[in-house]
């Protein structure tokens, strides 16, 4: 692997990393005295930015300009399902930003994007907490736990940029016994430095390794840490994985239309990023509550240009630990951030946010289903509930249904369902996959 292909990667696809790296040192210099005038500072520059550039945002706020903190109101993933065109910033369109959608995994799916400089910063500020742990994008192996697009285009350009971003997959839509002991040949023959991906995933990897009695270092001793994200990690998956795995495991939370929420550092802290991102808890009346009480987790994008997400409430629950600081808040306890697993009659199981898979390929920019939730009510049966203005075609549900059976498996049988409302779960969390198997 060629030093800083990872670097250049981003530099040849037009993201200003080097620029990005510099800034997140700036920001990480400043002494906690002056903290609060920083993320004052930035917090007004990006809403005045976005109420003088941005037509949507201007309309959805009703502001003329910033007031005050506490007069900017709070955004849902609901307000944003529009078509992307409408509310990009003036000067922004999908030819010089980054667009990508959300993974779904709260059922608000939308389209995001962000202007090159806040997805390098992104970038920058994700490899400077993984160096927290000795993990240098450019030259460590990745093994990776993740899904991989099954067509075949998509396919082919994951794992062209897998080889770029020098990391290995394994796809996460099968995990049979069968499909672990090809992992673990895998895992024998490449010198690999970390693990990272899905925690239902890993978790099931670790119970198969137990099962069988082997220790993952032992057999690739190459491996210094396993960093889990998406998914909920409990205290006793974690200390089965440390077991098993023979190495220690960090918690990561994010949110690809943000960044990195939080990372776990060596002190097992939950440590915020308040370098790129300003988190907020909120009760239910959108006011702050104190550290140490729980609330919702309201978060804004200090660099967005391209596409305002401002007090965007991203539908999970929170607490901040009470001897937070602005530079350094602590996230003490996440809520409500769990998938379940899918068991299927082969006896394969997939993670609930193999969904996310799903879901992607079909749900379009336009703004028609507002909600989903999928639930297996059989071990061959799943039902689609959504909330949309219009009926799902037959050929869109054909086209949902061909893309269940292609990632999952044959012989299943899926049934659509229009409802005006989904059931929420404590705390108006939207729970994407629900097993009821």
């Amino acid at each position: 692997m060629s030093l800083n292909l990872f670097e250049t990667t981003l530099k040849l696809k037009g993201f200003p990393i080097k620029e990005a790296k510099k800034r997140v040192q700036e920001i990480q210099s400043i002494p906690e005295e002056e903290y609060q005038d920083y993320i004052s500072e930035q917090k007004e520059r990006i809403v005045s930015h976005h109420l003088r550039e941005n037509n949507f945002y201007k309309q959805f706020s009703g502001l003329e300009h910033f007031r005050s903190w506490d007069a900017v109101p709070v955004m849902t993933k609901a307000d944003l399902q529009k078509p992307l065109a409408e509310r990009l910033s003036s000067g922004f369109s999908a030819k010089n930003v980054y667009v990508n959608k959300t993974s779904g995994s709260s059922g608000h799916p939308f389209v995001f994007a962000k202007d090159t400089m806040c997805h390098a910063l992104t970038w920058a500020e994700i490899m400077s907490r993984f160096e927290w742990h000795g993990i240098n994008f450019n030259n460590a192996l990745q093994a990776r736990f993740y899904g991989i697009p099954l067509d075949r285009l998509g396919y082919q350009k994951e794992r062209l940029k897998d080889k770029l971003s020098n990391r290995f997959r394994f796809p996460i839509f099968d995990l049979s016994d069968e499909k672990f002991d090809e992992f673990l040949g895998t895992f024998k023959t490449k010198p690999f430095t970390y693990i990272n991906g899905y925690t239902s995933a890993i978790v099931l990897f670790a119970k198969f390794l137990q099962k069988r009695n082997y220790n993952l270092k032992d057999i690739c001793p190459t491996l210094t840490c396993c960093i889990v994200t998406s998914e909920m990690l409990y205290d006793t998956d974690k200390k089965l994985m440390e077991t098993v795995f023979g190495i220690p495991v960090y918690n990561e939370y994010g949110a690809s239309e943000l960044d990195l929420i939080a990372f776990e550092n060596k002190n097992d802290e939950f440590v915020l990023n308040s370098e790129t991102l300003f988190v907020e808890i909120l009760d239910d009346h959108d006011q702050p509550v104190p550290n140490g009480l729980p609330g919702r987790i309201v978060i804004t994008s200090l660099y967005n240009k391209a596409h305002p997400m401002i007090r965007y409430d991203i539908g999970d629950s929170g607490i901040i630990a009470k001897g937070s600081t602005l530079k350094k808040p602590i996230l003490e306890k996440l809520i409500g951030r769990t998938n379940d697993v899918a068991k299927l009659p082969s006896g394969k199981q997939v993670p609930g946010l193999t969904f996310y898979y799903v879901t992607k390929s079909v749900i379009e920019d336009d703004g028609n289903v507002k909600e989903f939730v999928i639930e297996q009510i059989a071990i061959d049966h799943f039902t689609i509930m959504y909330v949309a203005d219009e009926v799902l075609t037959t050929n869109e549900t054909q086209k949902i249904i061909k893309a269940v059976l292609t990632y999952l498996e044959e012989g299943l049988t899926v049934s659509f369902k229009k409802v005006t409302v989904l059931d929420r779960a404590n705390r108006g969390k939207l729970k994407q996959f629900i097993s009821r198997v």
